[in-house]
């Protein structure tokens, strides 16, 4: 739930990804100026490896309680904030929250939290005070086959072929991924498959793609789940069924047309498990990376307010997620 009086931070470490789409050095640099005008103490690491991001987070939590940061600024993309998030969910209790800069291909997660605000100003706003930023205690999902965290979702099917068309689009930003799904759905078969909510089958039959999480959008654009509420204690899920082609999905949801038509449903729950029912692997992601998992199933729980984040008033995020998208270029920064 928002938190109005929350203290500010005043010390942070700052993740960076140098081979996220857009973490140019400038914008590196950037928010590091941003952060040590306004912050006491700024550590900056920057990763090397994939899982390095979750290494930096739970060293820099583990210090003692004095010199220990309490906020953390993930520079990259929806993977980088994954790592953060796994490191920051790995240590709870010691009053570290995320705030994010988008540098990265669809930044999802950044969309979720700040609507379409330069990122350079909500930035700003985490320190400030003056009520342009809240802290938040947002629900995380866990998948439970590994203990994972998830803050954006888990989607089978279509926007996981998503994630491979994008790899040969020569494009940056939200871009690559407007041209990329619509290539994959073109080309893509529904699968057998079936959706439980708490026990109860929400979806049995041919399926096109089952989205599980909090985040509204996925890469950047496409509104996925309309109704999710981020602190509500419970998990969303969209199933779209083979009623609707796959070929219409990208603009139906990139125009927010997807959740009235038939052969989409929705529900909420606790622990939601999507499968694949004839015995062939599913495939699937979760916050934006391929998951490759030799898999029929998989099950995601919630972790009721599991992670303090930074972000927007809720009604400045809801205002622009009614009104309009975010333009593809992504948020630009000021």
């Amino acid at each position: 739930m928002p938190t109005a009086a929350s203290p500010a931070p005043r010390r942070a470490l700052v993740v960076v990804n140098p081979t996220a789409g857009t973490a140019h050095a400038d914008v590196v640099e950037q928010v590091v100026r941003l952060c040590r005008d306004g912050l006491d103490v700024v550590e900056v690491h920057r990763t090397t490896h994939r899982g390095g991001a979750t290494e930096a987070v739970r060293t820099a939590l583990a210090a003692p309680a004095g010199s220990a940061v309490d906020l953390v600024v993930a520079v990259g993309g929806d993977g980088t904030v994954h790592e953060v998030v796994e490191g920051l969910a790995g240590a709870p209790g010691r009053g570290a929250a995320l705030a994010i800069v988008p540098a990265g291909t669809g930044n999802s997660a950044y969309r979720m939290l700040w609507a379409d605000r330069p990122w350079a100003e909500s930035l700003r706003a985490v320190w400030a005070g003056d009520g342009g930023a809240r802290l938040r205690r947002v629900d995380l999902g866990r998948v439970a086959e590994t203990g994972e965290p998830v803050l954006l979702g888990a989607c089978s099917g279509l926007v996981a072929e998503g994630l491979i068309a994008a790899r040969a689009v020569a494009a940056a930003g939200r871009e690559k991924y407007a041209r990329a799904l619509p290539d994959a759905a073109a080309a893509f078969t529904p699968y057998p498959g079936r959706v439980t909510v708490d026990g109860r089958v929400l979806h049995e039959g041919r399926t096109v793609l089952a989205n599980v999480g909090g985040g509204r959008y996925r890469g950047g654009q496409y509104l996925l789940l309309d109704r999710s509420e981020l602190d509500d204690g419970l998990l969303d899920v969209c199933v779209v069924g083979a009623e609707v082609p796959a070929a219409e999905v990208p603009s139906l949801a990139r125009r927010g047309l997807l959740s009235g038509r038939p052969g989409v449903v929705h529900g909420r729950g606790r622990r939601i498990v999507v499968e694949r029912t004839d015995g062939e692997p599913l495939r699937f992601e979760y916050d934006g990376e391929l998951q490759h998992l030799n898999w029929t199933s998989m099950t995601v729980e919630v972790l009721p307010g599991a992670l303090p984040v930074w972000g927007a008033p809720e009604e400045e995020v809801t205002r622009v997620d009614t009104q309009g998208a975010v333009p593809l270029g992504g948020v630009a920064a000021t």
